[in-house]
C-alpha cells in the first residue's frame, strides 16, 4: 500500500556540542532543489517549533545542558506526531541533532500506547548516557535512555541538582509514563564510539549491536532481515538514522561527531530501503547533518537527500 508521507522538519540543535545541525534539514531541502527533485514539493511538510534561542543563554545545568528546552521540544515533537497519525499519514522526520529523537519515540508510543515498539538505531554512537553518567552534559547522547526509562545509577559519576532530576523525570514521562521501549526491542547498527557507562548498560541488558564489520561481511540486506527477525514480536518499528553512521571519508565530515570506518553509502541505502518495505515501519528519522562542518560544500546533505529519495521511491512502490 502507498504511504501518505509527511516530512516533519525539526531544526532543534540544543542538545549537540557543536553548532550548525539546525541548518541540516534545510540543507537537505536545498540539495533536493539543486538536483531538481520534487521530493519536498509533492509531499507535505510540517515545521516543528524549536527552542534554539536557548543556545544564546547561559547553561544552567552542566550535566544536562538545555534540558529545560529539550522537555519543550519533546512535547512539540510528540504532539505533532499525534496529529500526523490521526490524519493517517506516515512521518519522515528531518531533525537537527539526535537529542529530540526521544520525543519522537514518546510521540509514537503516545499514539499507539498498546503497541509494542521496536527501535533500530543506525548510528556511530550509543546515545545511552544519562545526566548521572554523561562526561559532556550534551543531551544528544541521552535520547535512548529517556525511551528506556533508564538512569544507569550503577555507573553514576555525577551528582545532579534536584531541578535536573525533576526535568529528567519529565523527559522520561512525555507521551506515556515510563519506558516506551524494552531493551530487547532496541537494536544498534554501526555503533563504534561508546563510553564505558554505555558499554556496561548494553552488556547488562544484552542490547544487540550489528557492527560495521558484520554489515561488511554479511551484507546489509541480511543484517536488515536479522533485525526484522529479532523484532518479530514487535507491532511497530521506528528507524532512526544518524548520518555519522556512515564513513566520513566517503561522505564528508558534515556532522557533529564523525567517526572513521563507518557504513558505506550503499550499505546505508540497502538498510533503509529494506526497513522501508516492512509493513511494521511507523516512522523514519534522519538526523545530524551539519553543513557548517562540511568540507565538501553540501555533500552530507546531498547524500542524505539521495537516501531519503530512495526510501520514498520504495514506499511509493508498495
Amino acid at each position: 500500500m502507498n504511504r501518505n508521507i509527511t516530512f516533519l522538519v525539526n531544526k532543534s540543535e540544543i542538545t549537540a556540542g557543536t553548532r550548525g545541525a539546525s541548518l541540516g534539514p534545510e540543507a537537505i531541502i536545498a540539495a533536493a532543489r539543486k538536483k531538481g527533485s520534487e521530493l519536498f514539493g509533492v509531499n507535505d511538510l510540517l515545521w516543528i517549533k524549536d527552542e534554539n534561542y536557548r543556545l544564546d543563554l547561559p547553561v544552567k545545568y552542566p550535566h544536562a545542558k538545555k534540558i529545560e528546552g529539550l522537555l519543550s521540544v519533546f512535547h512539540e515533537v510528540s504532539n505533532t506526531l499525534n496529529k500526523v497519525y490521526k490524519e493517517n499519514r506516515f512521518p519522515i522526520i528531518l531533525a537537527g541533532d539526535h537529542g529530540s529523537a526521544g520525543g519522537t519515540i514518546a510521540g509514537i508510543k503516545a499514539a499507539f500506547p498498546e503497541k509494542r515498539l521496536g527501535v533500530i538505531w543506525i548510528d556511530a554512537h550509543g546515545d545511552l548516557h544519562t545526566p548521572y553518567t554523561t562526561p559532556s552534559g550534551n543531551m544528544h547522547g541521552m535520547p535512548l535512555s529517556t525511551a528506556l526509562g533508564e538512569d544507569n545509577l550503577e555507573c553514576r559519576r555525577n551528582d545532579i541538582a534536584e531541578d535536573v532530576v525533576a526535568l529528567w523525570e519529565g523527559l522520561k514521562n512525555v507521551g506515556v509514563k515510563g519506558a516506551k521501549v524494552l531493551p530487547e526491542d532496541l537494536i544498534f547498527i554501526g555503533v563504534r564510539d561508546t563510553e564505558p557507562e554505555e558499554d556496561a548498560l548494553m552488556e547488562r541488558h544484552g542490547i544487540k549491536n550489528f557492527t560495521v564489520s558484520e554489515v561488511n561481511t554479511n551484507g546489509a540486506k541480511q543484517i536488515a532481515q536479522q533485525c526484522l527477525d529479532r523484532l518479530s514480536s514487535c507491532d511497530l518499528i521506528y528507524v532512526s538514522f544518524d548520518v555519522d553512521s556512515m564513513d566520513p571519508e566517503e561522505t564528508s565530515h558534515g556532522t557533529g561527531t564523525p567517526v572513521p570506518k563507518g557504513l558505506s553509502v550503499n550499505e546505508a541505502r540497502e538498510l533503509l530501503t529494506a526497513f522501508s518495505r516492512s509493513p511494521k515501519l511507523i516512522a523514519l528519522e534522519v538526523v545530524e547533518v551539519n553543513p557548517c562542518l562540511d568540507e565538501k560544500v553540501n555533500k552530507m546533505a546531498e547524500t542524505a537527500h539521495d537516501l531519503i529519495e530512495s526510501v520514498v521511491s520504495v514506499m511509493n512502490e508498495l
